[in-house]
């Protein structure tokens, strides 16, 4: 893994850096392999909308880039790991500070590992509930992720070595 790409790193960069700061995002904690992130909105004058409440884009913001970054930290640097596609669902007004607890498990990483391995590309969806201080849901969001094995990390496969994962399927 890269020397700087260390859970309190990443959480100190992150918080420092001007798309999250300048929002009022902040992570509160990454677990030391990467599977577990927590992440707030603070609701401040300076990110409210029209209507007194959270700022749609804000809502979305916290949300991007975690899953690819939670990828990088646990997968290291065979692979090449993006944001691919996104999508929100706004469920009701955010009136408070905002939380999202993201969580990658083990049968979600065998399964990119799987089919990766020989160099397929995948698309890993995964959905994060956006909650607020009273625990219910504001907003869910569905993130796409393209996950491919660097050319130098691929597994000599014969078509049929491949698994025949077709598609990809929602990971919650």
């Amino acid at each position: 893994m890269y020397r700087f790409f260390r859970p309190p790193i990443v959480k100190f960069a992150l918080n420092l850096w001007p798309p999250f700061w300048g929002a009022g995002i902040r992570i509160v904690r990454i677990s030391e392999d990467f599977r577990q992130v927590r992440i707030q909105l603070k609701l401040k004058w300076w990110n409210k909308n029209a209507n007194r409440t959270q700022y749609g884009g804000s809502i979305f913001s916290l949300t991007d880039p975690v899953y690819a970054l939670m990828l990088i930290g646990i997968l290291g640097k065979e692979y090449f790991i993006w944001d691919k596609q996104a999508e929100i669902h706004y469920l009701k007004p955010g009136n408070t500070d905002l939380f999202a607890d993201f969580l990658i498990s083990e049968d979600q990483l065998e399964q990119i590992m799987a089919a990766t391995a020989c160099g397929d590309k995948y698309f890993p969806e995964f959905v994060v509930q956006v909650k607020n201080t009273q625990g219910e849901v504001v907003s869910q969001v569905k993130r796409v992720l393209y996950v491919r094995k660097k050319p130098q990390y691929r597994a000599t496969c014969e078509d049929g070595d491949k698994d025949t994962l077709e598609g990809s399927r929602a990971i919650t």
